[in-house]
């Protein structure tokens, strides 16, 4: 293999690894309910990684943390018992990675967030993802992740006992 082919497998490996981060993240944030998944969240930055949010209203509601132990501390807040989530759960997609000459890796998403809270409510969130990835220790890991809220509202409720139509098979 020549080093133009090897540095292409490198890229096409570091993407794969970016899209297993990000999803990982999310799935941890769905099951955000114990110190071990905020350290496992941790895990996935490295170690002066950067999470803010940005625009309105996510920077003021969101806020800007520098650092792993900052971004644990973060999402430690969710932690709670009861759990602060009843239900939550992320959807990405419209995904863009763009790769730079030197390494660098940048990640693009819309998210979905359906979420349902113990204290009562359900909230439907849409925002856009920035994401800029760095290798560490030999790992992939987030390093600059941004949410720009797209829109937020309240809605009724996620899960209904409604009969699901299907199709009749007789």
């Amino acid at each position: 293999m020549n080093s133009q082919d090897a540095q292409r497998l490198q890229q096409l490996e570091d993407q794969q690894a970016a899209r297993v981060c990000i999803s990982n993240y999310m799935r941890l944030c769905d099951q955000l309910e114990t110190p071990e998944t905020v350290r496992a969240i941790g895990a996935l930055f490295t170690t002066n990684a950067c999470w803010e949010g940005v625009g309105e209203p996510y920077a003021t509601r969101l806020g800007r943390h520098v650092g792993r132990n900052a971004i644990e501390s973060m999402m430690t807040g969710y932690v709670k018992t009861p759990a602060h989530f009843a239900m939550n759960a992320h959807f990405l997609c419209s995904e863009a990675l763009i790769q730079q000459p030197d390494g660098l890796l940048f990640g693009r998403w819309l998210m979905l967030q359906t979420s349902s809270f113990t204290a009562g409510g359900s909230h439907l969130n849409a925002a856009e993802l920035n994401v800029e990835f760095r290798r560490e220790a030999g790992v992939m890991r987030m390093h600059h992740f941004t949410t720009r809220n797209l829109f937020s509202r309240p809605v009724d409720h996620w899960h209904a006992a409604d009969v699901l139509p299907v199709p009749d098979n007789k």
